[in-house]
This record gives structure tokens, sequence and C-alpha cells, in this order.
């Protein structure tokens, strides 16, 4: 038995004529007669009885016909699902993302996904860039929204989205947020709170290597992990610390945000789409298409 039989079996049990089922099939007459002989001896009982008056249903016959067109609506579905799962159009998109990612990143980007892609299931996870990195390399996930610098397998791809600089976040009633115009050499005797070494090395990483370019190295008295707890240590009055610029968006009641005049150019941070082409699906390849598309097309590195 195959669908072409149970195909046959409905458009003869339609038209109870074997030489008009025969002309919607697109086949001789001979032929039907044989398929259906060979499906009744497949099931094992008459599923049809031929007489002089025409072609009838046997018991059998009446009780299949209502499962045979649920196979065939199921066996078209299933044609349906395999195509838009190929064509991307479903299935699920997990995406890995930074806290910083929710302000202009993906509002920018997933109601155009969602809108050109209803199909798709869009499951977000927040995590550090070093965690979304991990589990782009073992496949947990299908694409990644990163600050970077970060640490990358030699297997995954990253696309810039955003470039930016640090701006120093300070208490409120710190001398330097009165000050009109700060240097980053400025802060060579302040407390710093820094990002940790092992959960946000990119950011240390590159906070660090920003003071060094002015001529010291940061005195860290604090470490956390996300920016906005480093920010909650700020308001605490316990140091300053080097904050993504877009991190002003939300500001606190007791910091201030400073614009630094003498930040190193080449010591920018921003935040990239990541993905692995060795496990890229359809659907997370359509993602990045969209991404690429709205933040003008930046090349892959």
């Amino acid at each position: 038995m195959d669908l072409r039989h149970l195909q046959q079996f409905l458009v003869l049990a339609d038209t109870l004529n074997f030489h008009r089922a025969a002309e919607k099939l697109h086949m001789s007459q001979p032929p039907l007669s044989v398929s259906i002989r060979k499906l009744e001896e497949s099931v094992g009982v008459p599923l049809f009885i031929r007489g002089r008056q025409g072609v009838k249903l046997t018991e059998a016959g009446r009780a299949a016909l209502d499962e045979a067109r649920r196979a065939l609506f199921h066996a078209e579905q299933f044609r349906l699902a395999a195509r838009a799962g190929a064509a991307g159009e479903a299935g699920t998109v997990r995406i890995g993302f930074v806290g910083s990612a929710t302000h202009g990143i993906l509002p920018r980007i997933l109601p155009l996904f969602r809108q050109r892609h209803p199909g798709v299931t869009v499951e977000l996870r927040e995590a550090t860039s070093i965690r979304i990195m991990q589990d782009l390399a073992e496949d947990a996930l299908e694409v990644g929204i990163v600050r970077v610098p970060v640490a990358m397998g030699s297997k995954l791809r990253l696309a810039s989205l955003t470039t930016e600089n640090f701006a120093l976040a300070v208490p409120k009633t710190h001398p330097l947020a009165r000050r009109a115009r700060i240097r980053l050499a400025d802060l060579a005797d302040e407390a710093f709170i820094m990002y940790t070494a092992t959960e946000a090395a990119g950011l240390r990483m590159a906070a660090i290597n920003a003071c060094q370019l002015r001529g010291f190295t940061p005195r860290i008295t604090q470490e956390a992990v996300q920016v906005q707890t480093l920010l909650s240590l700020v308001e605490s009055g316990l140091g300053v610390a080097l904050v993504p610029a877009s991190g002003r968006r939300h500001p606190g009641t007791n910091v201030v945000y400073k614009a630094l005049a003498d930040f190193p150019a080449d010591a920018s941070i921003g935040i990239s789409l990541a993905w692995n082409p060795d496990t890229e699906r359809s659907a997370a390849r359509n993602l990045r298409e969209i991404t690429s598309h709205a933040f003008r097309d930046k090349t892959a590195k």
C-alpha cells in the first residue's frame, strides 16, 4: 500500500465508476482496476462490489473511507512541514543574547523576523557572551548576540552590528561628576569596579586595555559580571566604572555618566551577531539575513 493507492481508492469511492475515476486520475481503466485489486489484497478484504449496476463500497470500504482521507491529509501536511522546515518557515530558532541587546538590537530585528516568518518559534535565552559562544559551539543555540571583543572558536563567525566607546560612570557625589571635561588619564588614581575575568573577559580586557593605552593600569577594588551590577555598585559609592555608552539610556538616581575626551579609537567595543556555519539551519539563516539587512549588511569576519 502507498499513498497513490489511497488516492485511487478515494477517487473511485467518490465516482463509483472505474471509467470516470480513471479519467480523473489521468490513467487508463485497466491499470486502475489492477491497482485497486492490489490494494484490496494488501488490506485483506474487498473494498468495492463490482456489478452490472456499477460499483459500490463494501462495509469495509465505507469504514476505511474517513481514515484514507485523514491519511492523505496528514501526508500532505508532512510534505508541507518538511518544505517549510527546509525553507526556514517552521521550527524553532534559539537565540542567546546579552542584556545590552534588549536596547536597540532585539526590538529592531524580532518584529521583522516574526512578521516575515510567523511559523517559526523564537526561543530567547539571556546569558553572558562567553556562555553564548560556548552554546553556539555545542549547537545548544543557533544565533548569538554578544558583546565584543569576545573569545571565539575557530568555527564560529561574527558580524558587527553596533560599535561604541566606553563612558565613565561615577557616583553623583563624586568630584568628577561636576567636571565638564574628563580624560581617561584623569582616572589613574580612582578605585575601579571592573568586569570579572571569568564571565566578562571581553569587556574587562577592553576596559583595561583602554586605560593602559592612556598610561596606567586601573586599580580594581570590586568586580561584577553584568553592566547593571557595576552601575549599582557605582551608585553605592564603591568606585567608578567604564560602561558601554549605550548604558546611559537608563540613568540611575545616584550615578552620572561622562564622555571621555581622550578615549582611544582602537579600544572601542560593540555588539555582534554570532553563529556557527557548520550547524546553521534555515530559520537561523533567515534571521541572520534579516539582521544583516537591518544593520546595513555589515561584513562578517
